[in-house]
């Protein structure tokens, strides 16, 4: 999930600036989700034209609950298991799930962003779903340049040059790492939560108690007992379970719902990429070698200058105050920020279509 530490830092900001006012997102998002759409009869890709704007017809949280067949392709260290919907020549868009989640965060969003022409893709992250690592002596980890670079690969193995990068959780921390480190694969960025890029130097220092509270499973996952839980199958589907509670307090999802998801719980190498991920994040642990260069420039918190839209749910317990004056200045290129009222921290699949609004919006920046 979010780094505690740009949490931490933004307790106690004031609204910034180039914050989008929560009266008028809360008005966007009431007409999305109504269905009232300006642009409803608008046609063509969002983003090949320089006239108009398009709008997403209106979508709501459980309208589709599942992709068609899912397929594979080796890219990079994995063999990776991804949706795909929309025509094979639109512009690209890569939606990035978090945890603990999977792809039917996006079940609803790809077929409105299908509906605008482009051609979206929506892969398991390593140690998800159907995503299967390709050797067994590649090394379990999952600091924040390796799930990049795994995203970097689909690209190449699938032949994209360019795409919209959107995501939240762990998808948003990729994608705004890709975003910083390979802006010339991203066309445009949509990065819910804001700049993500982990800063293990800060992670070391401790943050505000009601943060500490707030991360209380990274704690867990630092020891013996949490690791146990999250090697035990019903344990951990358990746990996922009560976190979708937790940082989703709006949301009424049903049973049939999380156990979608569940399934994705149960890739062999979850445990190990996910307890990785973030006993790395606090030092816990060391990465793979292979990434390590990469690293070192993230530690330089590389800004962002590709066109972005930041997106903070009002319900996330990770959402800092201040309309994201905290992390505004990581992002230099064409901007917008929106806090979008009543979501909490799995945006997509509570607000499809406010999200794919958003996306359709970068593309326009």
């Amino acid at each position: 999930m979010i780094n505690r530490r740009t949490f931490g830092k933004a307790v106690g900001l004031g609204t910034g600036a180039a914050a989008v006012s929560l009266a008028g997102l809360q008005s966007t998002a009431a007409g999305l989700q109504a269905g009232a759409s300006a642009g409803a009869g608008a046609s063509g890709v969002a983003g090949a034209s320089g006239a108009g704007r398009l709008s997403v017809v209106s979508g709501t949280s459980g309208g589709h609950t599942a992709f068609p067949a899912l397929k594979q392709v080796r890219a990079g260290v994995l063999d990776v298991g991804y949706a795909e919907a929309g025509p094979a020549h639109g512009p690209v868009v890569l939606c990035l799930h978090g945890w603990p989640y999977d792809i039917h965060s996006y079940v609803d969003v790809a077929p409105l962003l299908a509906d605008l022409g482009y051609r979206v893709i929506v892969p398991y992250l390593r140690g998800h779903g159907s995503t299967r690592f390709l050797s067994r002596r590649t090394p379990r980890t999952a600091e924040q340049s390796a799930v990049a670079l795994d995203v970097v690969a689909l690209m190449d193995a699938l032949g994209i040059d360019k795409a919209v990068l959107a995501g939240f959780d762990w998808g948003s921390r990729t994608a705004d790492v890709i975003a910083a480190l390979w802006p010339e694969r991203v066309r445009a960025l949509v990065s819910t939560g804001g700049y993500l890029v982990t800063d293990r130097e800060a992670q070391r220092m401790p943050a505000a108690p009601a943060v500490e509270r707030t991360w209380w499973y990274q704690w867990y996952f630092a020891t013996e007992r949490g690791k146990r839980a999250m090697e035990d199958v019903d344990e951990r589907i358990a746990l996922c379970r009560y976190v979708w509670t937790l940082v989703s307090p709006g949301w009424d999802f049903d049973e049939a719902t999380f156990q979608r998801t569940a399934q994705a719980v149960r890739n062999p190498d979850y445990a190990a990429v996910v307890l990785h991920n973030y006993r790395w994040r606090i030092g816990l642990v060391e990465g793979d070698r292979r990434y390590g260069r990469y690293e070192e420039r993230l530690a330089a918190r590389p800004p962002v200058g590709v066109p972005t839209i930041t997106l903070d749910p009002a319900l996330d317990p990770f959402t800092a105050p201040g309309d994201g004056a905290g992390y505004r200045h990581h992002f230099t290129g064409p901007y917008e920020h929106r806090t979008i009222a009543g979501i909490g921290h799995n945006l997509p699949q509570e607000a499809p279509a406010v999200f794919a609004q958003a996306v359709a919006d970068a593309d326009r920046l």
